[in-house]
């Protein structure tokens, strides 16, 4: 088991007139190999909550597990943790800082205690593994497109061979195509090294295609939790959260009222050319 998460809680400034329960009584387990999307309206937890799962935040209350061992033991090396969960934040501007894109990434495994020569080696190989063209590697990270920034930010984190990939948002600002291709990417890494991936999204249609499961958070807490045909069938506790489903769960969920011989928690729009093929 990667994760464990049991009766978290976390109080922004705890003590003063701001005081807000930002988490409330998480309990969570993540299994080693899953595609977890994680998914909620603005405010509802979701960033708060994983900025707990490699440390840069400390629960007010509640532990958290990592392979069994508390991350909030007396000798627990943070280090060691962040090496095994990597986060990649929204704004790849907040991880990017170094004079060039290969620099950059080497940063992760020299701060392991690799040698110039073997970070260098690293740094390569998750470059290649995100696509980023070696004609990006000398230049500056901030005179990259949005996409290739991210996919930078994402090799970053893959240099350390991290075991949990934690991406906030990581199509946030770009065009379809280039949604289409770090999902693509993210999901090619997922079933090809094994690696156990953590995806907030605001995009229904995107944990839809990609999650095996999702979690819905909503004021701090988790409301519900499920693969993405058994989330997506509450969509009244959903649209009461500020959410949504998918576009084609709304259209096959009109047809059945219609009617129509098909069912009604289809998430994809293959699963729903099969069934409309399926009635007529």
């Amino acid at each position: 088991m990667a994760i464990r998460i049991e009766h978290l809680e976390y109080v922004y400034s705890a003590g003063t007139a701001f005081e807000r329960k930002a988490l409330k009584d998480i309990n969570l387990e993540i299994q080693d190999g899953e595609f977890m999307a994680l998914i909620g309206h603005t405010g509802s937890g979701k960033s708060t909550l994983i900025q707990h799962l490699n440390g840069l935040l400390k629960g007010t209350s509640g532990t958290i597990y990592y392979n069994d061992e508390s991350i909030y033991g007396q000798n627990y090396s943070m280090k060691n943790l962040r090496r095994h969960v990597g986060l990649v934040f929204q704004y790849p501007e907040h991880q990017l800082f170094e004079t060039d894109v290969l620099t950059d990434v080497c940063f992760g495994p020299k701060n392991l205690g690799m040698s110039p020569e073997e970070a260098q080696r690293e740094a390569e190989w998750a470059l290649e593994q995100v696509k980023l063209d070696k004609s990006f590697y000398h230049q500056a990270p901030f005179d990259l497109s949005g996409g290739q920034k991210r996919r930078a930010a994402i090799a970053g984190i893959l240099a350390m061979h991290p075991d949990v990939l934690i991406l906030d948002e990581p199509t946030a600002g770009l065009d379809p195509r280039g949604r289409d291709e770090i999902l693509n990417l993210v999901r090619s890494l997922h079933e090809q090294q094994g690696i156990t991936v953590i995806l907030v999204s605001h995009s229904m249609e995107d944990v839809a295609n990609y999650a095996s499961r999702i979690v819905v958070m909503d004021h701090g807490s988790i409301i519900l939790d499920g693969t993405p045909g058994e989330v997506f069938s509450h969509r009244a506790q959903l649209e009461q959260a500020g959410l949504s489903v998918p576009q084609v769960t709304r259209v096959m969920d009109d047809l059945a009222q219609e009617g129509w011989p098909v069912e009604k928690n289809i998430t994809t729009i293959g699963e729903a050319v099969e069934q409309i093929l399926k009635a007529l």
